[in-house]
């Protein structure tokens, strides 16, 4: 366990606050490496790249959505249009994932954003007991249990997984 100022020193302090005011006490582990893909993050953590929460900004019609992944997963675009009722998904630029989220890619977390979005959360994150997640920055990253993840993260579960070949 950390204290506020353990946190708060090692998480970007937008993403302290939101741990404040959600009342969730979890350890920030800070890498000198950058943990900006799931790859990098798992093998600084030592877990297997599908226990990393990928949070991805879309552009459904032209609207944010953040879609929770597994790190060993992709994300299929035409699943996330069927289940928004889109006419368009797009990947979001670097600019608007950091005006949505306040965060730059490669450390997004799963919640605590400048902006309140759609969240979809991909099923396949809840086949681990514990999943990491970055903690606000490239160099951060927490832990949780996936169902807290999702529920604190406001998500809806899906299937918007690739489907394996």
């Amino acid at each position: 366990m950390t204290t506020d100022e353990d946190t708060a020193s090692a998480a970007h302090p937008q993403f302290a606050a939101a741990l404040r005011e959600l009342g969730l006490d979890v350890e920030i582990r800070r890498f000198p490496d950058e943990t900006r893909t799931a790859q990098q993050a798992a093998e600084a953590i030592g877990c297997a790249v599908g226990e990393i929460v990928k949070s991805l900004i879309f552009a459904a019609d032209g609207v944010p959505v953040l879609v929770l992944m597994d790190g060993a997963s992709r994300v299929d675009v035409e699943r996330v249009r069927q289940e928004l009722g889109a006419e368009k998904v797009t990947r979001a630029d670097a600019k608007v994932v950091r005006e949505t989220t306040g965060y730059a890619i490669g450390g997004v977390p799963p919640f605590g954003h400048r902006t309140r979005t759609r969240v979809l959360a991909d099923r396949g994150i809840l086949d681990h007991e514990v999943v990491w997640a970055a903690a606000g920055t490239p160099h951060t990253v927490f832990a949780l249990d996936p169902k807290t993840l999702v529920t604190h993260a406001g998500g809806t579960l899906v299937d918007v997984r690739e489907p394996v070949k």
